[in-house]
């Protein structure tokens, strides 16, 4: 006779729920049991019951060492599962990047006049918008460069301006001091040719009185 599907959901009858949990318990312990004797394998069951009481088996000698053993386990798993997600998402973002490049590469082609056979009238005008706006910008960047060379130049000619005012200042002085100089030397070259011709004459005329 074949045994009808039990239907799983909670067990209304608080005693009928205590026995299924009791013999549900004692086979799921066995169960352990022999998969750990037949298989020889490292098997640990916990089970706390509705009130929290707590069931227990393990074919170890200490449930801590296969706790253990679980936890480094899991840790191992989780990591392999985040470090397959990161490659997943890296093949993703690779695809992604590979086909705009593709993208990029077939406007750059177009735009240089190549490969435009099969392009409609639409992706022609298109590109013609684009190109127009990419020469709104060079002319505008060259605008900007022009006008700062130009401030660039104004700035350095004022001053070479105030250089050249400054030499100019300088060389005015410079010629004032030398004919002042040279002024001086005249005046006192004069003035010893005239005590010379002084002198002469006064000792003239002294010996001209003595001998008359």
């Amino acid at each position: 006779m074949v045994r009808g599907k039990v239907e799983l959901k909670k067990i209304e009858n608080a005693t009928n729920r205590q026995a299924s949990f009791t013999k549900r318990r004692n086979g799921l312990l066995k169960k352990a049991y022999e998969l750990s004797v037949l298989c020889e394998a490292e098997v640990a069951v916990i089970i706390f019951s509705p009130k929290g009481k707590l069931y227990e088996f393990s074919s170890s000698s200490d449930m801590r060492k296969t706790i253990q053993r679980y936890r480094s386990c899991a840790k191992e798993v989780q990591c392999q599962r985040e470090l397959e997600g990161d490659i997943e998402n890296l093949k993703h973002e690779v695809a992604i990047m590979a086909k705009n490049l593709e993208h990029l590469e077939v406007s750059q082609r177009k735009l240089l006049g190549q490969g435009m056979g099969l392009s409609s009238y639409e992706e022609l005008e298109e590109m013609g918008t684009q190109l127009e706006r990419s020469l709104e910008k060079i002319r505008a960047r060259k605008a900007q460069l022009f006008k700062e060379m130009m401030e660039q130049l104004r700035a350095r000619e004022k001053i070479l301006l105030q250089e050249n005012a400054r030499l100019r200042q300088q060389a005015m002085h410079l010629a004032a001091s030398t004919q002042q100089r040279s002024g001086v030397i005249k005046s006192t070259d004069k003035s010893q040719n005239n005590s010379e011709v002084e002198t002469e004459l006064f000792i003239g005329l002294k010996f001209g009185a003595i001998g008359s």
